[in-house]
């Protein structure tokens, strides 16, 4: 029995797709949300649930990892300020 309520909003040509689809499948909307929403899940285990695989993956794109050398800690905090200053100077805003 089903017990769970969620709503989303959706595109009013996506709603139309979704009540035809139900209709020539003679299956309720709910139904055919329920089977899209299983299709997705199954796909998305077999593509991305191997925890062996992401971590080679992480493990791998950790080598492009790396940092800024930089004298100024605070760089990123004054970074919307930093780039005004410079702005004003070039153009004279």
């Amino acid at each position: 029995m089903k017990t769970e309520v969620y709503s989303w909003r959706v595109s009013p040509d996506l709603k139309t797709s979704l009540e035809r689809a139900a209709r020539r499948r003679k299956v309720s909307l709910s139904a055919v949300l329920d089977m899209a929403a299983q299709e997705w899940l199954k796909n998305s285990v077999s593509e991305g649930g191997d925890d062996e695989r992401q971590r080679r993956l992480q493990e791998a794109a950790s080598e492009c990892f790396g940092s800024i050398a930089g004298g100024d800690r605070r760089r990123s905090e004054t970074a919307s300020q930093t780039v005004r200053q410079r702005l004003r100077r070039r153009y004279g805003r």
